[in-house]
């Protein structure tokens, strides 16, 4: 090896290594063969902490002698660190690289800083938070490769982005867990583990989550999806949005439905209440009654006109026809619009409305718009009667039948008031029920 001090070897790797001169030039400069300067750039003297400058300063400002050992240790780098803070330009060979990249690029390029200022490679490790390796690592990109070796290193190749690996996951994901062997219906992260070691893909729990996050799959559960057994459920959905879609000022759509029956009792339901107050209902009851309200939805003025029954059959649905008839009398077509209960499909309604069609032009014209069979959840109508049911009904305890009548007509006359003053057709009737 060449005989050089550390602060000589320092320079000779800074005029080369940083500033970009050559060999040559750096010969002439420092008095040195140019086949010992190039030995030099590939070697590196062994530190001794006496000959470093600003440790033998450290000394002389401090009795370094007097504290143990570790003490001390960590006195100086304490010191170092902080003449680094105050001036980091001053320490060659980073200039001010420090300051302009990220916890991961500063720890190299102290660790290898440290070195240069005689600090053991062991307490560099302590003292940064890092492994041995990892200084040791720093050292050689630095002396192979130079600052721009420190600051990009390459990212190393992740399992969870091997494009094998991961094609054999998905293909594991969408076979049932029985077929490895697994008594489940679903798969767990374990058995998914195991499985994928069994076929030659070593995996453990943390790389196997990353493959999954990164191939966008979720743990979610299955939704019930609404569905009609109507044969014909496309074509009357469609008659609906064709009627809808060109109703007229002088046309009508009315969603059409019974609530009930309900017997009036004593009802259960959200309350505030204390927390030594736990409310309770009997699970036996006389019931004061049952009750049934008919009604219909206007849909383009959200208004609702309604009564109540005592049963469900084609008689109330020609009382309700007659009401609408009489409450839009100046309109010129009224569509009904109801599910496929048998009372709303019967021959005597059809034979009804037919006749009121023909002995009667001058009134409102009659028109049949049905819903497709088991899809109630396309009633209008039902959202409603929700939102009536949890203002009226639930904690409700009305002392007789007729005052069970008294709060639902209230409720629809200031549900309709309401949106007399405030129409608002595009708005889901129940956002904007009374209190």
């Amino acid at each position: 090896m060449v005989s050089c001090d550390v602060v000589q070897w320092r320079r000779v790797r800074r005029k080369v290594l940083l500033e970009g001169k050559t060999i040559e030039q750096v010969a002439m400069q420092e008095s040195l063969t140019v086949e010992a300067t190039a030995e030099i750039l590939t070697q590196r003297p062994k530190y001794r902490r006496e000959d470093n400058p600003r440790l033998a300063l450290f000394s002389s400002l401090i009795p370094i002698d007097r504290l143990a050992a570790d003490d001390r240790e960590l006195l100086q780098w304490s010191q170092w660190i902080y003449a680094l803070e105050q001036d980091e330009l001053a320490f060659p060979p980073f200039g001010d690289e420090l300051s302009r990249h990220g916890a991961a690029a500063r720890k190299r390029l102290l660790a290898v800083l440290a070195t240069e200022e005689g600090f053991s490679l062991k307490t560099i490790a302590k003292h940064l938070g890092v492994a041995l390796n990892t200084v040791r690592r720093s050292r050689l990109l630095y002396e192979h490769g130079g600052v721009e070796a420190l600051l990009h290193q390459k990212r190393r190749a992740r399992v969870a982005d091997d494009d094998e690996y991961r094609a054999a996951l998905y293909k594991l994901i969408h076979e049932p867990p029985s077929q490895s062997g697994f008594n489940r219906t679903s798969w767990r992260i374990s058995d998914l583990v195991e499985v994928m070691n069994k076929r030659g893909y070593p995996s453990r729990r943390a790389v196997l989550r990353e493959a999954i996050a990164k191939s966008g799959f979720r743990w979610r559960a299955a939704r019930t999806v609404l569905t009609s057994s109507d044969p014909n459920n496309q074509e009357k959905l469609d008659r609906v949005q064709t009627v809808l879609g060109n109703l007229k000022k002088t046309e009508c759509f009315f969603s059409i439905d019974e609530y009930g029956p309900f017997a009036v009792k004593a009802m259960p339901g959200l309350r505030l209440s204390a927390s030594d107050d736990r409310p309770t209902v009997p699970q036996w009851q006389k019931s004061r009654g049952r009750l049934i309200v008919t009604a219909a939805l206007e849909l383009s003025s959200n208004q609702v006109t309604h009564f109540h029954s005592s049963v469900k059959n084609t008689a109330e649905m020609m009382k309700l026809i007659e009401r609408l008839l009489a409450d839009y009398a100046t309109k010129r077509v009224l569509y009904l619009s109801w599910d496929a209960a048998s009372w709303h499909d019967s021959k005597e309604l059809k034979k009804y409305i037919a006749k009121h069609n023909d002995e009667k032009p001058e009134a409102p014209r009659l028109e049949l718009v049905p819903l497709p069979a088991s899809s109630q959840f396309l009633n209008v109508i039902e959202s409603v009667f929700s939102g009536m049911s949890r203002a009226i009904i639930h904690n409700s305890n009305y002392a007789t039948l007729d005052d069970a009548k008294v709060a639902i007509d209230r409720y629809f006359a200031e549900r309709n008031e309401q949106f007399r003053k405030h129409p608002k057709p595009d708005l889901a009737p129940e956002n904007r029920l009374p209190c």
